[in-house]
């Protein structure tokens, strides 16, 4: 398996993240249990943004673990900021008074990592690099990154700033796979062969970014969850057949799929189940053949040229 280079105290982080975006969703004793659970299955890996229940999230997640430093030196936590209602705003301001808020929310003196939340097309490097030396100098924020953001728009930042961007999360998953098709469509005249991002994928392979995958079990856009879903009988299918090798769920093979891929991904769980978190979990450390993954690529409905 492919090994993150992210270590602090001893610990790696986990390719498996959990999202916390629904978390306000939930009880706090629920709130608990499900991040023990997460812990417990070996994800220590946690992802906000500032958005996410107009902090709520953060907030929750706080009272939840009640960390204490040593408890917290052993787990990365990031946040994202740059969405506002009705636009996005990456003005050095803007940046700096977020960082504040999601840090007191969260209870933590710094972020593991500070994403940019989706591009801001009236972005000004020179205020982000200002704000991301102000937040590096003063330990509130340790390391850098993005999210949905093309190649171009990646080097335009990073030619202005001091730190590496070192994380995009882009939604990835078996039935969003366009990132992947348009590289193996090369010079096609179809639809696969639409290059629609930039080849960001190969961009961050060059480039030692690290590519979170989010909504890994949506099809489209949000439409729903293609895991058990009629619509896709072909697919399931072959997930459950292929996961019962492996003693697993169709889930944790899905997870699995997108972790096998080279790139070495990570793979943002957005659920507030606890028990599917503990049921994705094995995903971490199981191994796919190539045969397989080309095959649950193919049931997706994929042609290969």
């Amino acid at each position: 398996m492919y090994d993150l280079d992210w270590e602090k105290n001893g610990e790696s982080a986990s390719r498996i993240v959990l999202g916390c975006m629904r978390i306000n969703g939930l009880e706090l004793k629920e709130a608990e249990l499900l991040l023990k659970t997460a812990i417990d299955a070996g994800i220590n890996f946690f992802d906000h943004a500032d958005i996410y229940g107009d902090g709520e999230c953060e907030r929750i997640f706080a009272q939840a673990l009640k960390l204490g430093s040593d408890e917290r030196d052993k787990l990365f936590i990031q946040s994202k900021c740059g969405i506002r209602e009705g636009m996005f705003d990456f003005s050095a301001e803007h940046i700096l008074s977020s960082v504040d808020g999601i840090l007191q929310r969260l209870e933590t003196d710094y972020l593991d990592f500070l994403l940019l939340h989706r591009p801001d097309t009236l972005v000004e490097p020179e205020e982000v690099a200002e704000a991301f030396d102000i937040l590096s100098a003063s330990g509130k924020v340790r390391q850098f990154g993005v999210s949905n953001q093309n190649p171009a728009q990646i080097e335009l930042l990073q030619a202005y700033l001091s730190q590496r961007l070192q994380i995009n999360q882009l939604q990835f998953g078996i039935m969003h796979t366009g990132m992947i098709d348009q590289g193996i469509n090369v010079n096609m005249k179809n639809e696969g062969g639409v290059d629609r991002d930039g080849s960001i994928l190969d961009y961050c392979r060059l480039n030692d970014i690290i590519i979170q995958a989010w909504s890994p079990y949506q099809y489209g856009f949000f439409d729903g969850v293609f895991l058990g879903n009629e619509k896709f009988p072909e697919l399931n299918q072959v997930l459950d057949e292929i996961a019962g090798e492996h003693g697993i769920s169709a889930t944790a093979l899905a997870t699995a799929w997108i972790l096998r891929h080279p790139a070495g991904m990570q793979v943002i769980l957005g659920s507030t189940n606890k028990e599917r978190v503990a049921d994705i979990a094995p995903a971490g450390e199981t191994e796919i053949s190539r045969e397989e993954w080309y095959r649950i690529y193919r049931a997706a409905g994929n042609t290969l040229p």
